[in-house]
């Protein structure tokens, strides 16, 4: 195409990959503002009850486990204030525009352009799998730092209640801190489980929406609209919750494990280990601690930034997806 006629084009049309990372940005903020106090509940219920903290004494073990989702949310108001219920969440934005950016570029890219997807709409479901979670290793990977920060933050709430001096001023000087107690390699810590859990959620997300989205398009009445991108929205929070769950908790504790000056967690050697003590120590169900507001997230989150995305891609003069 003449350099001039291109220079005539819409910005979306010109920066077709650089408009959808920041789209999906901007529908996963409006999101993860929506839905965060439930992924702060989420993450204080995988803490409690580490088996693994009997090792460094039993004042390491919390006095007052929290005892569901609605009892750790109205604990969280009454004891820290309901601002506290968004603690967390700077590192949590910056992590979903460049984790859903990645992720939906690179989901995209693998389905037109690797995959090839027919003309007819037509999209195997074992190529819409491994795109998916290729897709979410991807996203994930990049945007570790961020989770990693965003984790250790959303522990500080508990840690002054227990008694204990807070670790970071702010996200800046958490990033800060960690960078300098445990190098480049200590930004990443956790990466292991956490793409292995964004490959399993994102199998489930992006996968179930596309697959769902595309035979109501298909094999029903419905068109490309908002309630197909409802309905499909809905199959693939539940489907990414079932799965992700598990690999999520073992990624929570491996973040926020203390390390020693090398950056070396003083729990876990891996999370393989991390997930033979927890079986061990608390059962087969301790990998789904959280489900629930995980699942009550994973939910509405999906709608939220689903039925944002499609819209604004519509705005932007972008296709459906």
């Amino acid at each position: 195409m003449p350099l001039e006629e291109e220079r005539l084009l819409p910005l979306a049309q010109r920066w077709p990959r650089t408009s959808k990372f920041l789209l999906s940005g901007c529908a996963a903020t409006v999101a993860e503002l929506a839905t965060f106090p439930l992924d702060l509940t989420k993450t204080r219920l995988q803490m409690q009850g580490e088996a693994a903290l009997a090792r460094l004494g039993d004042g390491a073990r919390e006095s007052a486990p929290y005892r569901g989702m609605v009892r750790t949310a109205l604990g969280i108001i009454q004891e820290e204030g309901f601002l506290k219920l968004w603690q967390g969440v700077t590192p949590a934005i910056y992590r979903h525009v460049v984790y859903s950016g990645g992720r939906m570029v690179t989901y995209e890219h693998l389905r037109e352009v690797v995959f090839g997807k027919s003309e007819d709409e037509h999209y195997p479901l074992w190529k819409s799998v491994i795109g998916g979670m290729m897709a979410g290793v991807i996203g994930q990977f990049l945007a570790n730092p961020t989770d990693l920060v965003k984790v250790q933050m959303q522990m500080e709430g508990k840690r002054k209640l227990e008694g204990k001096p807070l670790r970071f001023r702010g996200v800046h000087h958490a990033f800060a801190k960690i960078l300098a107690e445990g190098g480049i390699r200590g930004l990443w810590a956790g990466w292991v489980p956490n793409i292995q859990r964004a490959a399993l959620v994102n199998m489930g997300d992006l996968t179930t929406y596309d697959t769902v989205k595309h035979y109501l398009v298909l094999n029903t009445p419905l068109e490309d609209n908002i309630m197909t991108h409802g309905l499909s929205s809905l199959c693939s929070g539940l489907v990414a919750s079932i799965l992700g769950t598990p690999a999520d908790v073992i990624k929570s504790r491996i973040m926020n494990q203390p390390r020693d000056k090398q950056g070396r967690g003083l729990l876990y050697k891996s999370s393989t280990d991390c997930l033979i003590q927890a079986v061990q120590g608390e059962g087969f169900m301790s990998l789904y601690k959280g489900f629930l507001p995980s699942w009550l997230r994973m939910t509405p989150w999906s709608m939220v930034f689903w039925l944002t995305y499609e819209k604004i891609r519509e705005m932007s003069g972008v296709s459906p997806f």
